[in-house]
């Protein structure tokens, strides 16, 4: 199928009460050695095709990336596991929203970081259940649409949306989700509406700097099947389509070309060898600049593959597992500052994890490790937020990769 690229400008609504004001990276980078030149990558693999998206009139724009006085352009791009939303997460959404869901506050503790980013990328892992529909937990997810809102509030401007659960709610259930991502002003790749819908290369403008997500799955929830001739409703994993994918963005004009990848095995912290093969094959094309994984549901190790970067695995942003363990209730969020080097190519110039923790108790609430450590909790609390946040680093350089936590 042919592409068609489209680039859309990156505007959002602005969270309750927050203004947004773009990070300026100056950290050294303390990665490797030469990490100077280092490419990285991140999100991707699935919708091809760009969209126009009507910015709400009311959004104001970050600052733009742009060269210091002596200095080349950059931007940062932030990565984020899975929102997994549990019944137990919807029930406390409408607790805090006092009869109707509202999950900003669920949300609130990673909204510094997640807005602070040029481009903030989501996994939205299930579809959304369409207007008026009950919501659903599993086997066959249909969250609530209303996380939606939050998702935008707490500052992402993406969502990638190629997963196992995708088709979930059959073809209905992928319209109800793209049309309440187009209605909340979010970008998202992965899944379809169309065939044309399919063939488009959706490229993101981040104030000049165009950056193409593509986001892929390994493959359905069992006992689903797309349609005879529909397969375009849900991007499933194939490496030549893939790396076909992401040559036709960077010909249509991508600077930065991000693959979202569900990919590996569920609560298993190491990297099947599929993954590595595959991000070896994928990080080998000059296509492809960096690879978010997501879907197993624990923190996967971070590596750099030939000077570019794959997560394996993101963790959950937010879930309520029925057995919580601890591992489910760890995420990670990866920043990336890629930075124009001569020639117009874009290189990752520092790369470090924000660790993240579902508390689950007194009320649900995803936060920063270091924000909540900072924030003097009980000693017992504290005790908790320490130890995850060494499993965390543990899990993220389990490689070797020397990633620096945030």
């Amino acid at each position: 199928m042919s592409r068609r690229a489209e680039t859309a400008p990156l505007r959002r609504a602005a969270p309750r009460g927050a203004t947004r004001a773009r990070r300026t990276w100056q950290r050294s980078c303390t990665i490797v050695a030469a990490a100077a030149a280092t490419l990285v990558a991140a999100a991707g693999c699935a919708a091809d095709g760009p969209r126009t998206v009507s910015p709400a009139a009311s959004a104001p724009a970050r600052s733009a990336a742009q060269p210091s006085a002596s200095g080349p352009r950059q931007v940062t791009v932030l990565g984020a596991g899975d929102v997994l939303v549990h019944p137990p997460v919807w029930q406390q959404a409408r607790s805090d929203g006092h009869g109707r869901m509202d999950f900003r506050d669920i949300l609130a503790g990673v909204r510094p970081d997640v807005s602070a980013a040029d481009l903030a990328i989501c996994h939205l892992e299930t579809p959304l259940a369409g207007p008026g529909d009950a919501p659903r937990g599993w086997p066959r997810f249909a969250a609530p649409p209303q996380v939606v809102t939050a998702i935008r509030d707490t500052g992402f401007d993406d969502c990638s949306t190629a997963s196992n659960h995708s088709y979930d709610q059959g073809t209905a259930g992928v319209a109800d989700t793209l049309a309440a991502l187009d209605a909340a002003h979010l970008h998202h790749a992965g899944t379809a509406r169309s065939a044309r819908e399919a063939g488009r290369t959706d490229l993101i403008d981040v104030h000049g700097v165009r950056i193409a997500d593509l986001s892929y799955t390994f493959g359905l929830n069992t006992g689903l099947s797309l349609p005879a001739g529909q397969s375009w409703l849900v991007d499933i994993t194939d490496v030549h389509r893939i790396l076909t994918a992401a040559h036709a963005a960077r010909r249509a004009g991508a600077d930065i070309v991000l693959l979202s990848l569900h990919w590996g095995v569920e609560y298993q912290q190491q990297p099947t060898e599929e993954q590595r093969a595959q991000a070896r094959t994928l990080l080998a094309s000059p296509d492809v600049d960096a690879i978010l994984g997501c879907h197993a549901h624990v923190v996967q190790p971070f590596q750099r593959i030939g000077g570019k970067w794959v997560v394996y695995g993101m963790g959950n942003e937010i879930a309520r597992h029925e057995d919580p363990i601890a591992a489910s209730r760890e995420g990670v969020m990866p920043r990336l500052t890629f930075t124009e080097s001569p020639g117009g190519r874009w290189r990752v110039t520092h790369l470090d994890a924000v660790p993240t923790w579902v508390d689950i108790a007194p009320k649900i609430r995803l936060v920063t490790l270091s924000a909540a450590l900072a924030g003097h909790p009980s000693a017992a609390r504290r005790a908790v937020y320490q130890r995850e946040y060494r499993r965390i680093g543990a899990a993220v350089n389990s490689l070797g990769a020397r990633v620096p936590l945030a």
